[in-house]
């Protein structure tokens, strides 16, 4: 019998729920006050949304999808990411038709891709993401990105870099492709076998080599930046002075051109460099071609991130930013006589329905033991139903921080609680 969860998953135990809630409100509280509204999409997609939407260039695609076939013969596959699934509920729910206006979802969720378990990085992970789709301009790029900027400083994390670049759009492209293809033809036989079958396919992805060595091959490597088109560097502009006016430090990184194949214009990254070679916590970017690619229809422009929930709550424990959190009761009922515990059960629920946190013993044991498990339960009050008290139909209070007891009436318990 398996004992044990599957290589690369986790449980979230409930010690460690509390640190994640406190992410998510974080997260659902700055998305509201920009504008975005939640979307929940399915957990599993067919497959060929994920091979149109990031590429079949892309090492998610290739190697890292959990691809399966349905009793229905379909290719269904878990998503790897969230943007390819919010672009299609965009389309099939119509939203594109709104000419003009901007569509603003965010998402939190699990993940999916077989890929090697490393700190910060599961196979099942947790995202959360913000998509703004039918607005060209780059005030939408330089609000995503101060949005997600936002998100990590309230959190209280610091050191982080912004970096940013344009990768272009298919106007500028194919000269800075063939530039690149020129650059490392010499060096064609030293590349590791993944940039050899990039070498023709998608060029610029051999700037994005996490092999060392063929990171020291690309050094001098031809830049986008010198095939944009005027429209790609009047919009990279426009981004820089936003993020300028705002008071956003960047840096410009000509080799950041993030992993999927569906990005155009403006890429982005925010990295945490205590954590390591996986120092990204943020990555994003425009991707004005995918809606027009998973639907067939004109194209849309369209913005977005995706954001590692535990890679974020890594850092946070690094930097000790996560707060104590609140795990007392109100109230622990102690009932040493089983013949009582119908009353004490009863006050029980009283006092949970009228909002109170309550816990008692389910198996009669000593009164030493369920004094000792409400001090477990970080109990504020407990309410003792001895034989005696019953009998004056009333119960004793014990104030569990200052040791001081006192009598109350059976009928006046919750008026007690709620003086309190």
């Amino acid at each position: 019998m398996l004992t044990t969860a599957p290589r690369g998953t986790k449980d979230i135990m409930p010690s460690d729920v509390n640190a994640w809630r406190y992410l998510e409100e974080t997260v659902r509280r700055i998305c509201a006050q920009y504008g975005y509204k939640e979307i929940r999409t399915p957990v599993f997609e067919h497959t060929e949304l994920f091979q149109r939407g990031i590429g079949d260039t892309t090492d998610v695609v290739e190697k890292e999808m959990y691809t399966f076939t349905d009793r229905g013969n379909r290719s269904i596959t878990l998503r790897p990411e969230n943007t390819a699934s919010a672009v299609r509920a965009y389309v099939e729910h119509k939203l594109s038709k709104e000419e003009g206006l901007a569509t603003k979802f965010y998402y939190i969720g699990s993940m999916f891709r077989y890929d090697r378990p490393q700190a910060g990085r599961l196979r099942e992970f947790h995202q959360f993401g913000v998509e703004a789709l039918g607005v060209p301009g780059p005030n939408v790029d330089a609000e995503i990105i101060l949005l997600a900027v936002q998100v990590l400083k309230e959190l209280g994390l610091k050191d982080l870099k912004l970096k940013i670049n344009s990768v272009g759009c298919p106007n500028c492209r194919p000269r800075h492709r063939e530039k690149l293809q020129e650059f490392f033809r010499p060096y064609f036989d030293e590349l590791c076998k993944d940039c050899q079958s990039r070498f023709e396919r998608n060029p610029l992805r051999l700037l994005d080599c996490k092999n060392p060595h063929c990171q020291e091959l690309g050094v001098g490597a031809p830049s986008l930046e010198e095939c944009l088109c005027d429209d790609c560097k009047a919009h990279f502009t426009g981004v820089k002075e936003l993020l300028t006016a705002a008071g956003v430090a960047f840096e410009v990184d000509h080799n950041l051109v993030r992993g999927l194949d569906y990005y155009t214009k403006t890429a982005f990254e925010i990295q945490y460099a205590p954590l390591g070679a996986q120092s990204a916590v943020c990555g994003g970017g425009r991707y004005d071609g995918l809606v027009q690619e998973i639907s067939g229809d004109e194209a849309r422009p369209g913005i977005g991130f995706a954001m590692g929930m535990e890679r974020v709550l890594l850092a946070l424990e690094k930097q000790q930013l996560l707060p104590s959190f609140d795990e007392t009761i109100d109230a622990y009922i102690v009932c040493p006589k089983k013949e009582n515990f119908t009353l004490a059960f009863k006050t029980a629920i009283e006092l949970r329905r009228a909002g109170f946190k309550v816990e008692y013993d389910f198996n009669g044991r000593s009164m030493k033991a369920q004094m000792k498990q409400a001090n477990k339960f970080q109990a504020q009050q407990v309410l003792i139903f001895g034989e005696d008290e019953i009998a004056r139909n009333a119960v004793t209070v014990r104030n569990m921080a200052t040791s001081e007891q006192r009598e109350i009436a059976l009928n006046d318990i919750i008026n007690f609680f709620n003086s309190l």
